[in-house]
């Protein structure tokens, strides 16, 4: 098993006590004892068990509470000994992650809680039929982009989201780093975002950054015609499993950006959707390689001074 800091590192803490209490739902429920039972027969009050069931970072899981509920649901001595160990590893004290300090001034709620899932993922998923997605976009193009609407935001809110956006990046060149599969519509190739010459420099990283092998990205051409993705943009993420565990530390989810707000599905028969319309995309997409060519020739384009070839043909 990892120690206490390799694991709060990989999956997380706020991850690994909502999945621990899902464990003490699933075991007083197949006790068949209601939370205000067991708040009775605990001495607690129900909102204590309430919390202990959600995670809630104001619990801290003291062994002595973990007998406690283990004994009174009739666990196995494995059983036992599993939450102990990741009870355990909740009061590590682990390091603050670097996210904390820009979700309560910086970034809206909705889209904090975003963060903290996308920096304990092990596999994200995106389509986005406008924009590169943050994770791979460079500065001068997420200046751009985060500008609009004019008006929305104030310089410093703007300074703020940008910095947020690069230090997110961070979790492609980390030690464990997430693969990252990203869908474009190829209108973001042409879309001129800050002008030639900061288009020119996130084609060029684009090329550069699918040069790692945990991140991959591919093209939804226009010959592709209709397809799943014309809806909305979304990331789908999937989460490590827990230690000593088949399941993973969080079910999968798809996170869907609004302007204003965010939608998180995680429902049996939302993530199935989306997974649908994945499997529509990856049928209709280049490969990587033939991806990076189009890529490339882009970049060629926007470099050589040459009007694109589509501007052309719409003449």
């Amino acid at each position: 098993m990892k120690g206490a800091s390799d694991l709060s590192g990989s999956i997380g803490t706020t991850l690994l006590r909502r999945h621990i209490g899902r464990w003490f739902t699933v075991l007083r429920e197949s006790a068949g004892i209601s939370q205000d039972a067991a708040a009775r027969e605990l001495q607690r009050g129900s909102s204590t068990i309430w919390r202990i069931e959600a995670g809630d970072e104001r619990i801290r899981f003291r062994d002595v509470d973990v007998h406690a509920m283990c004994t009174l649901y009739a666990v196995s001595p494995e059983t036992r000994a599993r939450l102990l160990n990741l009870t355990k590893e909740t009061r590590e004290a682990p390091k603050r992650a670097w996210w904390h300090d820009y979700t309560e001034s910086a970034l809206p709620a909705w889209f904090g809680l975003y963060v903290s899932l996308e920096d304990s993922a092990a596999m994200i998923r995106q389509y986005e039929p406008e924009s590169v997605p943050g994770l791979l976009q460079v500065r001068s193009y997420a200046e751009t982009v985060t500008r609009l609407p004019v008006g929305l935001l104030t310089e410093e809110q703007i300074a703020h989201r940008v910095r947020v956006r690069m230090e997110r990046q961070a979790l492609l060149t980390s030690p464990r780093p997430p693969h990252l599969r990203a869908m474009l519509n190829e209108a973001v190739l042409h879309r001129m975002v800050g002008g030639p010459e900061v288009m020119a420099q996130q084609l060029q990283h684009l090329l550069a950054i699918t040069e790692r092998h945990s991140v991959a990205v591919q093209v939804i051409p226009y010959s592709a015609g209709a397809h799943s993705g014309m809806n909305s943009a979304f990331s789908f993420l999937a989460f490590p499993n827990a230690p000593l565990s088949a399941d993973p530390v969080e079910p999968p989810l798809v996170y869907v950006d609004t302007l204003t707000g965010a939608l998180y599905l995680n429902k049996a028969d939302e993530v199935r959707a989306y997974d649908l319309v994945w499997d529509d995309l990856e049928n209709r997409a280049l490969d990587e390689s033939a991806s990076r060519d189009v890529i490339r020739e882009a970049l060629e384009a926007i470099t050589s001074g040459q009007p694109d070839r589509r501007d052309v043909a719409q003449e």
